[in-house]
């Protein structure tokens, strides 16, 4: 079995290397021989320091591919990038800070070896920010409300996957990539087991506020819980506005002194001119998504690809012989 390795990069120019050469070593410890490394520069804003770090990894070892991208495309869809370019039968997703850590390989490959179609490595106790804590915890439960995750599943950006779910999986041509969605309506052979985080060797983490609202969002474009959670919501607020309007015509009558305030009007005139906003918005994202897929807005865009010649790599094992 040939195994893919894909690792998106951005500001790696520290790490990529460390975390190439240390799977490699994990992998032939493994015993697992046949391998390639699919590394996506997604665009780093360092000045070319990663791709300068890449390009030396393609000189050095003819297992490296890297895929150069012309503009940020974000985590997922740079890993839709290498996906797309990488030619293993199982493919394992790993991180460029060390934090995915290649010692965790053999847990993911031990259940992967069971059967399963997809492995999930989760973190029973997680080395991010109290902030990035928390927005893993939202979209934990919103992938568990949208899109019907099994309970006793756990997920990260660690994983393996076969070919077949892959293949699959690089049909979706969106820019609105959400990896967890595109897996679970894949298969439901899935698993996950625990490994541990470690602590993040160079920098901070590259996700803001914004990006992580950014890709919670993507959720929507593969379910229509939110469209549902509309229409129940409208009918239960109509139903409670006939209630009202009953129950002031009735005490109107039981009790003709009784003031109907103005300020009673405004506030119930606000709430529920926020609550159509609301919806208004929801259903706007949704046609607003269509329209973008429509106009084929794409996920990534591939400046080049970089690989060792192998003709180069034989010239240069002739010149040392």
């Amino acid at each position: 079995m040939k195994y893919s390795i894909i690792i998106p990069c951005y500001r790696s120019s520290k790490t990529i290397r460390k975390v190439v050469e240390m799977t490699m070593q994990e992998l032939e410890r493994l015993k697992k021989k046949d391998y390639e490394f699919v590394l996506v520069d997604d665009c780093s804003p360092d000045g070319g320091e990663t791709m300068a770090a890449l390009l030396g990894l393609v000189r050095d070892y003819s297992c490296v591919k890297v895929v150069e991208l012309a503009k940020n495309a974000g985590q997922h869809n740079a890993v839709m990038a290498g996906l797309n370019h990488g030619d293993g039968d199982a493919f394992i997703a790993m991180d460029d800070d060390m934090q995915t850590h290649p010692s965790q390989l053999q847990y993911l490959l031990e259940e992967f070896d069971k059967g399963y179609d997809i492995v999930y490595g989760y973190y029973p106790e997680k080395k991010h920010s109290k902030f990035r804590n928390f927005g893993s915890y939202i979209n934990y439960l919103s992938v568990r409300i949208l899109l019907k995750k099994p309970k006793d599943l756990k997920t990260s950006s660690f994983w393996v996957i076969r070919r077949f779910v892959r293949n699959y999986a690089v049909e979706y041509k969106s820019a609105y990539t959400h990896l967890q969605g595109l897996f679970l309506r894949t298969t439901r052979n899935i698993s996950s087991v625990p490994i541990q985080h470690f602590e993040r060797e160079v920098g901070t983490s590259n996700y803001t506020l914004k990006k992580l609202l950014a890709l919670w969002s993507n959720i929507f474009g593969f379910s229509i819980v939110p469209l549902q959670i509309a229409t129940y919501l409208g009918c239960f607020f109509a139903a409670a506005g006939i209630l009202g309007a009953v129950g002031v015509v009735i005490l109107k009558i039981m009790r003709p002194a009784t003031y109907i305030g103005w300020p009673s009007m405004m506030v119930t005139i606000c709430f529920f001119s926020g609550i159509n906003l609301l919806f208004m918005g929801v259903i706007g994202e949704y046609v607003g998504r269509v329209f973008l897929g429509m106009s084929r807005n794409p996920q990534f865009v591939v400046r080049s690809v970089h690989q060792k010649n192998i003709s180069e790599e034989e010239e240069s094992s002739k010149e040392g012989v």
